[in-house]
């Protein structure tokens, strides 16, 4: 709907929801877990991120023990710097008491915040991990309304939230969470969609950062659209100037995976 009505106004969406910037910080999400993949090739892949104007990077966590992901968090650090943003995302892995084990041994790191550590309805589980380390505890791709966020923000379980319109079910709902945000202070880093994210971070006053996947991490997905989205040089990523959400989606790429 919102695609529709900025394309009949002329006007791109982020601008019909407030226009609150014209460009948004972005971080590459990557560091995952691959056969083979080892210190050295973390190492390789955060140096390629660097190249590519990152000025901050998320990487997994929770897959191998808490002692061998500690040790992946200094590879990563040391290999950007101290001055690039390091986020570290468990993907809900731990329980709380591992968690706060996992986020105490981090801190020396000064990770930029501590994403998902454990299972997303555990809101009391959050707010202890929150209560026990200085890394500011980021959650929220698994909330499918405003009212869990509700719930979650009421238990100070987070300083950061992963909103996404596709699990909320759209934008309007995304807004919502963002003015229910915005009420308590906190911040909105988007999870995933980047091409439409763009549009409800830059819109909003409370927006922090945009999640940004290279091309490597799913080469398929970069041709679904005839527009490319990249980082500037500063590591920020700008709205589109095109009315509605301006992009074109690659019909020629979809016939060829069309089903029925």
């Amino acid at each position: 709907m919102w695609d529709l009505i900025g394309k009949a106004v002329g006007r791109p969406v982020y601008q019909l929801l407030g226009g609150y910037r014209d460009s948004i910080p972005a971080y590459i999400a990557g560091g995952y877990y691959e056969e083979g993949k080892g210190l050295r090739e973390l190492a390789e892949e955060m140096e390629e991120n660097l190249t590519l104007g990152a000025k901050a990077i998320k990487m997994k966590v929770g897959g191998v023990p808490i002692n061998e992901d500690v040790e992946r968090v200094r590879v990563v650090r040391e290999t950007i710097g101290p001055d690039v943003k390091l986020l570290v995302d468990a993907n809900n892995a731990y329980k709380a008491h591992e968690a706060i084990e996992m986020a105490r041994k981090m801190e020396k790191y000064e990770p930029f915040w501590f994403e998902e550590p454990v299972a997303p309805d555990d809101y009391r589980g959050h707010a202890r991990v929150a209560r026990s380390t200085s890394v500011p505890i980021a959650t929220g791709e698994n909330e499918y309304t405003r009212y869990g966020f509700r719930d979650l923000i009421e238990r100070e379980g987070a300083a950061i939230i992963n909103a996404d319109a596709q699990i909320l079910g759209g934008i309007t709902e995304f807004m919502q969470v963002a003015a229910l945000t915005s009420a308590e202070d906190l911040v909105i880093a988007p999870h995933g969609a980047q091409e439409v994210h763009v549009h409800l971070v830059c819109a909003i006053n409370n927006g922090l950062i945009l999640e940004f996947y290279r091309e490597t991490v799913d080469p398929l997905r970069m041709q679904i659209f005839e527009e490319t989205m990249k980082l500037d040089a500063d590591g920020n990523v700008d709205a589109p100037d095109r009315p509605g959400l301006g992009i074109t989606p690659n019909y020629e790429l979809l016939k060829q995976y069309r089903v029925g």
